[in-house]
Formats: C-alpha cells, sequence, structure tokens
C-alpha cells in the first residue's frame, strides 16, 4: 500500500490520537499540515479505498452528526505493507539487522524483540 503525503499527514494524526475522529477534528488537529482543508474528503476517500481507515460510526458535530474515521491498521502494520511494494525482499534478520544499525536500541527492546523471534 503506497500513501501520499497528505495521506500520511491524516494517518499521523488518527495513530496519534487513537481514536476515531470526525472530518473537523481532522482538519483542526493538526498544527502543520501541506493539505488544503477543502481536499478532505477527497483524501479521506482515497484512504477508505485503499483500507487505510474504516468507518467507526457517527458522533455530533454541531447541529449535525458527521461520520468519525479511525486507523484500519496500526503504524507497524503500514510500514510492513510498504516492503511488499519493492521487487527485492529482504530477509527478516537483514530487517532487524539494519533496524537495530540505523535507530539506537535499549536493553528492553532487544530483549523484547529477541523474545519474538524466538
Amino acid at each position: 500500500m503506497y500513501l501520499t503525503k497528505n495521506e500520511l499527514e491524516i494517518m499521523d494524526v488518527l495513530w496519534e490520537q487513537g481514536r476515531p475522529l470526525s472530518r473537523g477534528e481532522l482538519l483542526a488537529l493538526p498544527a502543520e499540515k501541506t493539505w488544503m482543508d477543502s481536499s478532505i474528503h477527497i483524501l479521506l476517500n482515497s484512504l477508505l479505498r485503499k483500507g487505510a481507515i474504516r468507518e467507526a460510526g457517527y458522533a455530533k458535530c454541531g447541529k449535525t452528526s458527521g461520520r468519525v474515521y479511525e486507523a484500519a491498521l496500526s503504524v507497524a502494520e503500514y510500514y510492513v505493507t510498504t516492503l511488499d511494494s519493492t521487487r527485492i525482499q529482504p530477509s527478516l534478520p537483514e530487517l532487524v539487522e539494519a533496524y537495530l544499525a540505523v535507530k539506537p536500541t535499549d536493553e528492553e527492546t532487544r530483549h523484547k524483540t529477541a523474545e519474538l523471534l524466538k
């Protein structure tokens, strides 16, 4: 799955908030955004089509009710799906080794990773 920069900005807000958000909340929450408010419907529909978000019901928005949206996958699940977009697939040990080389990790994180791989 490939998400555009604008779509990722919306996903970041949903991931950070960890709860379903209305269109109005999505417009109000990000302090810095590169997309125009008028394009929110296009972006939400694109994310729905791609399966990145899902409708999570309705909420009172002023005098009317509006749909609320939630992330359909976690941050980690999204980044794993981006690996599928390349033709050459690194192995899991290669990925873990590269991640640990780039990102400093503490002892607890290394221990949890080792436990997962057992």
